[in-house]
């Protein structure tokens, strides 16, 4: 469809700090079992920081998946708005990566290049060990965290489909 929005959805971490890598290998979990329309655009973005700009800037709504450093049950799942952030509704530095990410989004406002709406989907971590590999706490919530996604995208007539279903139909 010509005027479907252009959907961004980075993933960040560190695989070399167990769960911190969680954006990452939540990446490699939806492009290893869903199908990505067109419209769709998918990054590991690691902890590449400024070098996300042009990325960022080509979309009209933005899906960043991470995880988050606030008091609660290791593994539980918060979804924010970059507003909640401006707003001070939530803490302002909950990851290692936000304020590379908030500036970011800044800076591309400044040049008017922004998203639309930016969505952070995020879950506190178990463990930050030198370890590649999620915790089998957060390991499970690579597909909770697709579900809250899935709804999401629906929102905008966009619609991610499980290979395994292609497949068997």
């Amino acid at each position: 469809m010509e005027n479907q929005k252009k959907i961004g959805i980075l993933g960040i971490g560190n695989l070399l700090l167990s769960d911190e890598g969680f954006g990452v290998h939540f990446v490699e979990y939806l492009e290893k079992n869903y199908t990505i329309p067109d419209n769709v655009s998918v990054l590991d973005g690691g902890t590449a920081g400024i070098m996300m700009a042009p990325f960022m800037e080509q979309q009209d709504v933005m899906y960043v998946i991470d995880t988050v450093a606030i008091k609660g049950e290791p593994g539980s799942i918060h979804c924010f708005t970059d507003e909640d952030v401006r707003a001070g509704t939530i803490h302002y530095k909950m990851s290692p990566h936000q304020v590379g990410l908030l500036d970011i989004l800044e800076l591309s406002k400044l040049r008017d290049r922004a998203p639309e709406r930016t969505e952070m989907l995020t879950v506190v971590p178990e463990d930050l060990s030198t370890r590649i590999g999620l915790s089998a706490t957060l390991e499970p919530r690579l597909g909770d965290v697709m579900e809250i996604l899935i709804r999401s995208l629906a929102d905008y007539d966009t619609h991610l489909i499980r290979k395994d279903k292609i497949a068997s139909a």
